[in-house]
């Protein structure tokens, strides 16, 4: 038995609950990035009208709508429950491709990318608060690096239409691939999908959050564990951030969170066409996005495990320093095997170094103030996904793309100095540092 009188917990225990979250992050990634893989295309559409410039503005209102997803989502979970808002998640950012998928030109697919954009971004703050909640006490870090696997896997996902479909069908084909989320993953997560013990308790269902906890192995769920109800509570969870043990440490969050949002959309919207500007061809700068991924997924295995030992803090700030390093060397126009291994190794460092932004989140923050927590600090943190691909679109429209990549080392370097300042403004205790667990 555990301290709070629960059994030990596996992930066997919470299967179900990681794989249902792993399938919408799946999609998720899916979404993002295939604006990115057949960007190449749209831009070479006679008659469209798309523009490298009106392409990076087009990517920042998607990452505008996902800021208003995640602060939205993040402060209505009490009222509407965390299962609903995932599915409706799901269906808004499916809603968004179908507009993409029929755009008639630049207006109309910012406008899909904005709607999509509101689901995409509260899907991920409400993903991870429940993985967080249902993982085995002292794995949380491992539990978030296996969900944003499947951020990567839907990344390759999206690469592999870019690559294929978007050739053969047209880049709308893949726009259309985009509304599958809302046929198989919707239906799934309202069958199988249970709801927050926390959230259960705070919308007056403490019978429904014991059978849920007993059934999960969690621990005994109490009034101090559940979001506060209302919009006075709520408002009162946004005061508990800036509270004085996490005064300092929520505005270094949102600073490390924007840095490495700004690298993840970033290089997402804007790799494969600033690859092709550095002379590569067109198959193989997309493909670039597939091996980025493919990095990505490896780095988060790693970087989970590592930072269930030594604490997401310290993994973050030299995730965020070496990537760093793998922008400055993109810089250079190097062969295309050793710039396929370059960003391969990129990708490991890249968007595990975000991920474990959200993982020291978690140890900052109390039970009941994770879900705002999280979402304001991916909220806040999208202001960095909105200039990412703005500031790919300003500079590749005035023929600097190599400042991109100066761009990207900047971003890594300035979430590296956030992160590690984190432990020394935090509430003692509470954060890991290095040599203990979190």
């Amino acid at each position: 038995m555990t301290s709070s009188g629960a059994p030990p917990r596996s992930f066997r225990t919470v299967f179900p609950v990681l794989a249902l979250c792993w399938l919408a992050v799946f999609f998720d990634g899916m979404d993002v990035n295939i604006y990115g893989a057949v960007m190449p295309h749209i831009l070479d559409e006679p008659g469209f009208g798309l523009t490298s410039a009106g392409a990076g503005t087009i990517g920042s209102w998607t990452t505008f709508g996902m800021l208003i997803g995640a602060l939205g989502a993040g402060n209505l979970t009490d009222w509407l429950g965390r299962r609903p808002l995932l599915a409706g998640s799901v269906t808004v950012f499916s809603l968004g491709s179908a507009v993409c998928a029929m755009a008639s030109g630049p207006v109309m697919l910012g406008t899909g990318r904005f709607i999509g954009g509101l689901g995409l971004g509260g899907l991920m703050p409400l993903g991870l608060a429940m993985v967080m909640e249902f993982a085995p006490r002292g794995r949380a870090a491992l539990a978030t690096g296996l969900l944003m696997t499947s951020y990567h896997a839907g990344g390759m996902a999206a690469t592999v239409l870019g690559l294929t479909v978007a050739p053969a069908a047209g880049w709308r084909a893949a726009f259309w691939a985009g509304v599958l989320p809302a046929v198989v993953a919707v239906p799934l997560l309202w069958k199988l999908l249970p709801e927050s013990p926390g959230v259960l308790i705070a919308r007056g269902a403490p019978d429904r959050a014991l059978a849920v906890a007993a059934r999960y192995g969690l621990p005994r769920p109490t009034a101090g564990a559940a979001p506060a109800a209302g919009a006075k509570g709520r408002l009162s969870v946004v005061r508990a951030l800036f509270a004085h043990e996490a005064r300092w440490a929520t505005p270094l969050l949102w600073l490390a969170s924007f840095c490495g949002l700004l690298l993840v959309y970033g290089v997402s919207t804007w790799l494969p066409q600033l690859m092709r500007a550095s002379g590569y061809g067109l198959t193989s700068s997309i493909s670039f996005l597939l091996v980025i991924n493919a990095g990505g997924i490896v780095g988060l295995l790693l970087a989970g495990r590592v930072a269930d030992r030594f604490g997401p803090v310290r993994v973050s700030a030299i995730w965020f320093v070496l990537t760093a390093v793998g922008a400055l060397l993109l810089k250079s126009h190097l062969s295309l095997g050793l710039t396929y291994v370059v960003v391969a190794v990129t990708g490991v460092w890249l968007f595990s170094a975000q991920v474990m932004v959200y993982a020291t989140a978690n140890t900052v923050y109390r039970e009941s103030e994770r879900a705002a927590g999280l979402g304001w600090v991916t909220g806040v943190g999208r202001t960095g996904a909105v200039v990412g691909p703005w500031l790919g679109g300003v500079l590749a429209a005035s023929g600097r793309q190599g400042w991109g990549f100066t761009t990207f080392a900047m971003a890594g370097l300035l979430g590296a100095m956030a992160i590690a300042l984190i432990p020394l403004v935090a509430r003692k205790g509470t954060v890991a540092v290095a040599g203990a667990r979190a």
